[in-house]
């Protein structure tokens, strides 16, 4: 059993942890096994996130004055909670992932980028390519634009060079 500075130090930290995460996500665990824990910890590690099982009272509590405040109002039964600083599709595709695969472990809410979001809009995040992927198509379709802005210039520079080229063939310029 913890004594009461072991609690307060864990309240503490669960404090930092709702004012420095903008990605949170609130489940139920409700009938995992421990080896279900484990893979689900193995699983959110993976996704560079942070699990937590908390109290409901104690997490109201450490989330007063923070961005988590709305989403751990009133909650209810048996709650854990994954948290990040970075990527929260990544972080959001591992939960819905595992919540297929495993049945009894459900959405309560989530919170990206401050904003209280519903399990539908999980649910969107989860089916969203990741970070990286958008940020290569973004760079694709600049590129594109600039890669047929040079093949264009070039072409015109290209024809002009050939069309004096004839002229100077047929004579066209007189010394």
């Amino acid at each position: 059993m913890k004594n009461r500075d072991e609690k307060k130090r864990d309240f503490e930290a669960l404090q930092q942890d709702f004012t420095r995460a903008p990605h949170v996500f609130v489940t139920g665990f409700e009938k995992l096994t421990v080896a279900q824990d484990f893979e689900l910890r193995k699983i959110i590690r993976g996704a560079g996130a942070t699990y937590k099982v908390v109290k409901n009272n104690i997490a109201e509590k450490a989330s007063a004055g923070t961005p988590a405040e709305k989403l751990m109002a009133d909650l209810k039964g048996m709650t854990s909670i994954a948290y990040t600083a970075n990527d929260p599709v990544a972080l959001a595709k591992a939960l819905t992932a595992y919540a297929k695969a495993v049945p009894t472990f459900t959405f309560k809410a989530g919170m990206v980028e401050g904003r209280v979001i519903d399990i539908k809009s999980i649910n969107d995040l989860a089916s969203m390519p990741p970070k990286e992927e958008i940020i290569a198509k973004v760079m694709f379709l600049i590129n594109s634009s600039a890669q047929r802005l040079a093949v264009s210039l070039n072409g015109v520079a290209r024809n002009l060079a050939v069309a004096l080229n004839e002229a100077i063939k047929e004579g066209k310029f007189k010394e």
